[in-house]
């Protein structure tokens, strides 16, 4: 493994820090008028999927963690967990539920995947930045209600509840953001 110092940090970047593998979601070098500089960052806990705030002294070492991501497709749910084929190989692997739960609310049959790896644990996946969902249930639209601009909750085939423009109704189909599960634009 790489040793980094607290100069090389960017958003994304994987460390290892008291034996957990974190992700470093936003950092900033802060420099006071007393004292030693330091790093204030916040940190996401990959196998937990707990966020953290951490600071480190300025120039403190520590080891990069070496994520593999694998580009696999999301085919079924059976009683084990949630099964994905690796396009390559055509290699099937079982991932159980909890490792993936913050996906879980767009996940479609079918879907292309990374399926992050350390040391060959899996421990979790990243989904596209956008996908398309259907709507399941959503109160219908009064006329007159969108002279305001307003929103209704939505829930979509997955579960997931958005926030969407009155003139959505159920059945349509929606392109939705999975960085924070907002509504986008209808497909």
């Amino acid at each position: 493994m790489a040793t980094i110092s607290t100069a090389q940090f960017k958003t994304g970047l994987t460390i290892e820090v008291d034996n957990a593998i974190w992700r470093i979601i936003n950092f900033q070098h802060v420099k006071p008028g007393k004292g030693g500089a330091f790093v204030r960052t916040k940190l996401k806990n990959l196998r937990t999927g707990a966020v953290q705030d951490k600071t480190f002294r300025a120039g403190a070492k520590m080891e990069q963690a070496q994520i593999d991501t694998r580009n696999m497709q999301y085919l079924y749910e059976d009683g084990a967990g949630y099964v994905f084929m690796d396009m390559e190989s055509y290699e099937q692997i079982t991932v159980p539920g909890d490792k993936i739960k913050d996906a879980l609310n767009y996940l479609q049959e079918n879907m292309d995947v990374s399926i992050v790896q350390y040391e060959n644990e899996v421990i979790g996946i990243e989904v596209p930045n956008t996908v398309t969902l259907e709507v399941a249930e959503t109160e219908p639209s009064i006329k007159g209600n969108t002279a305001s601009g307003g929103s209704k909750p939505a829930t979509m085939t997955t579960g997931l509840i958005v926030q969407v423009p009155f003139f959505v109704n159920a059945g349509d189909k929606l392109v939705i953001n999975t960085n924070d599960a907002t509504y986008i634009s209808r497909a």
